[in-house]
């Protein structure tokens, strides 16, 4: 054989390794992200499968660790399907029923998984909002690795301000306390007021809201006022 042919079909042969080593390190990225969305695909999967949340009374309920997956609570599907569905939802609560979890984790996973989202968790003051952060940074934290490996962030929590979750891919949470002038600073998709018969002018952060925001979603225990007012006449 020639030595120009037997060049020829060494470098065929080199080529063909080369794609062949490429399709091998491509297919476990696409099986990686397959499997990625299917634990992503239903937000109430994610939060009760593939993340934990924090109990700060851990010890006090004998539990071993202050982390535990997301309880099953049979108010839980029609609360996500709500919040999936409509564009404002009103939910009353009481106590201990974890909603405030709940909706933090909603819109968590849409921040991480939707491009081109920023919402608001505003509560009472700086501290409530920096909680509610805190909901998220720790749902985000306690996920299954390979999910944060798919939806990365811009800087390590440790590293992130305590009222902001900023991803990766430009999508953030922004935790901020009572007041309309607060929302005006931003452009939200979305909006999450918690406690929010106790926010003292949260009827004037909802009206500014609504013609920025694509979700609005306000939850509070029971209190007098413009919350009260809403949602008795919604009944």
């Amino acid at each position: 054989m020639a030595q120009g042919e037997l060049l020829k079909r060494l470098e065929k042969l080199e080529a063909k390794e080369k794609r062949s080593k490429l399709l091998c390190a491509k297919e476990p990225q696409a099986k990686d992200a397959e499997v990625v969305a299917r634990k992503v695909r239903d937000p109430l999967n994610w939060l009760q499968h593939h993340t934990q949340t924090k109990d700060p009374h851990w010890r006090e309920a004998g539990a071993k660790s202050p982390y535990r997956p997301f309880p099953d609570k049979p108010y839980f599907r029609p609360i996500i399907d709500a919040l999936q569905r409509e564009p404002v939802v009103f939910c009353a609560k009481s106590r201990d029923l974890m909603l405030s979890w709940l909706f933090v984790g909603f819109f968590t996973h849409d921040c991480m998984t939707t491009p081109g989202v920023e919402v608001l968790f505003q509560s009472q003051t700086e501290e409530k909002a920096a909680e509610l952060v805190d909901y998220a940074k720790t749902l985000y934290g306690r996920q299954d690795a390979d999910i944060k490996a798919l939806y990365p962030l811009d800087a390590p929590l440790a590293k992130q301000s305590w009222l902001e979750l900023n991803f990766r891919h430009g999508n953030r949470i922004v935790g901020i306390p009572h007041g309309a002038d607060k929302i005006r600073s931003y452009h939200p998709t979305a909006l999450f007021i918690d406690e929010a018969a106790f926010v003292p002018d949260a009827g004037q952060s909802y009206d500014e809201a609504v013609a920025a925001c694509q979700k609005i979603a306000v939850l509070s225990s029971a209190n007098t006022g413009w919350f009260e007012s809403v949602v008795v006449s919604a009944e």
